[in-house]
């Protein structure tokens, strides 16, 4: 695999010839449908609302006097018993959304994320407050398992990577209303100016608990189900506008059903083994578990939960000015991410962590050496130049590791290993936050800077390791995006029977297939098709 691996695209022209033309934002069925996708984007908001949250609450002293100022193990008990607690769910998450669908896990997770909200806002202890926690970690553990899924697979099909990309992009929109919200709330002088913040966090799962009941199911489950006719209609009402006859919407329908036959001929009951039983699934979770700790072994986990701590070290002390830091970094965070979301079936998935990788280690290399410089001589120049690094560096982070992780992730299971693989990513991703969030308090204490040469040295590995093994999946459909790292023998297959199924053999040779949405499609044309 050395110099990486470039996926030939070609067998997803026909996908492609079949798009409709015109704005999506045109067409009613698809912004209902966008409307129904946010309402599973916001379930990142979650994760980073308490992120952020429990960086500003680290700053209010009021929260720091009512828990009696924690710090070490205590502090970071406090910070990892949500992964604990996502960790306990992570074994329960993918049975739930494999045999009762992708809805039923996202209101489950909700509801249990309202009472762990409820719990934490009224806390009166440590040992209630780290209650709330793990509750909180183990209800988004559900949610989190099942909205990206549903997503990939209800969106239409030039949007889905975009759209999916947004997912993990959102956790900085949580993580925006937490640090604003402790950067208003710190001047309120009682108890309220932490459980504010805490109250808020539970917003999303209000509004999922609300209006989850009518979203429609993924499918792709519903095939999977034998639930055919039901899964016909949902691509047909939001993809072309009810016409189940679309070609497009055949194309689909038939690729998704081949694509589970094919997977079901391999093993007809899908194990945890069969993660790792083939080439092509050891080369998936090879990528799989590297992202995850990747994501989180960057040196990001020292901004995300202790920069407080961080820029203690450099002199920022002042509890207003470090609100406002973190406030500003995560607009910055959100806007960087989601640009480089919606740019990843232009520019390639490869491109963007590779640029995203020799970017982390440029400017972590930065940070360290103008931390050093702060402790050695106190200058101001260096602490500035400090808080650029961590600027630099979240802006590298963002354009691939914020938005690619988990659409990249999804892409590349197939249907039926696809919620068991992304488990196991959430799993990786808990085990390595646990460990940051024990480990880094400790470790800053310790050795403050020093600690970061630790981080230049793994980012050294990433880079080297994402050139030898990530594989660009740009404009393909999700089955064939699925099928690469089963040889391009598999996505042939799978492209030809659906071709054959529906009759549109032409697709496969790039010949654009009038469509019923076409405005400038004639009705003879239509006819013609349609009757073929």
């Amino acid at each position: 695999m050395a110099g990486g691996i470039v996926a030939n695209a070609g067998a997803s022209s026909g996908m492609r010839d079949l798009i409709h033309p015109g704005a999506w934002y045109k067409n009613p069925r698809l912004i209902k449908l966008n409307l129904w996708i946010f309402l599973l984007l916001i379930t990142s908001s979650t994760n980073g609302y308490d992120g952020s949250m429990m960086n500003g609450l680290q700053t209010l002293t009021q929260w720091q006097s009512a828990f009696k100022n924690p710090s070490g193990g205590m502090l970071g008990l406090l910070n990892a018993i949500q992964n604990i607690g996502a960790l306990t769910a992570t074994p329960l998450a993918p049975y739930v959304t494999d045999s009762l669908g992708r809805r039923v896990p996202i209101l489950a997770g909700a509801i249990i994320m309202i009472l762990g909200t409820i719990i934490q806002t009224t806390s009166h202890s440590v040992g209630q407050f780290i209650g709330a926690r793990f509750l909180i970690g183990f209800g988004v553990t559900f949610a989190a398992n099942a909205a990206p899924l549903l997503t990939t697979e209800l969106a239409y099909p030039s949007q889905r990577g975009p759209l999916t990309s947004t997912y993990n992009s959102l956790w900085y929109s949580g993580a925006i209303i937490a640090a604003w919200t402790t950067y208003g709330s710190f001047r309120i002088k009682s108890s309220w100016s932490w459980r504010l913040p805490s109250a808020l966090q539970g917003l999303p799962s209000i509004l999922q608990i609300a209006l989850m009941w009518f979203c429609p199911e993924s499918p792709r489950w519903l095939i999977n189900k034998g639930r055919d006719a039901e899964a016909l209609r949902t691509l047909a009402y939001y993809h072309a506008r009810g016409n189940d006859q679309d070609p497009l919407i055949q194309f689909e329908y038939n690729e998704i059903k081949e694509a589970i036959a094919l997977d079901r001929a391999v093993a007809e009951q899908v194990s945890w083994a069969d993660l790792f039983k083939t080439s092509g699934n050891r080369r998936r979770m090879r990528i799989i578990i590297a992202m995850a700790f990747f994501s989180q072994w960057s040196g990001n986990g020292l901004v995300s939960y202790y920069l407080s701590k961080v820029l203690d070290s450099i002199g920022i002390t002042d509890v207003a000015t470090q609100n406002l830091i973190n406030g500003i970094l995560q607009i910055y965070n959100l806007i960087v991410a989601v640009s480089a979301g919606l740019l990843c079936d232009k520019i390639g998935r490869r491109t963007l962590f590779l640029l995203s990788n020799a970017g982390m280690l440029c400017f972590f290399t930065m940070q360290t050496i103008t931390s050093a410089r702060f402790a050695q001589t106190g200058s101001h120049a260096a602490a500035n130049g400090v808080l650029a690094s961590i600027f630099l560096f979240y802006g590298s982070y963002d354009i691939a590791y914020t938005p690619l992780i988990v659409s990249y992730t999804v892409e590349i299971l197939p249907y039926q290993l696809r919620a068991k693989g992304f488990t196991v990513f959430n799993f990786t991703i808990s085990l390595a936050l646990i460990f940051n969030q024990y480990v880094n308090p400790i470790a800053l204490s310790a050795l403050a800077w020093k600690y970061y040469i630790v981080y230049c040295a793994f980012l050294v590995f990433e880079l080297i390791f994402m050139y030898l093994f990530i594989i660009e999946t740009k404009n393909r459909s999700l089955e064939e995006t699925a099928a690469i790292f089963d040889g391009e023998e598999k996505v042939a297959e799978i492209h030809q029977r659906a071709t054959q199924d529906v009759g549109l053999a032409h697709v496969a040779q790039g010949e654009r297939t009038p469509s019923v949405n076409d405005e400038k499609v004639t009705d003879e044309m239509v006819e013609h098709h349609l009757k073929a």
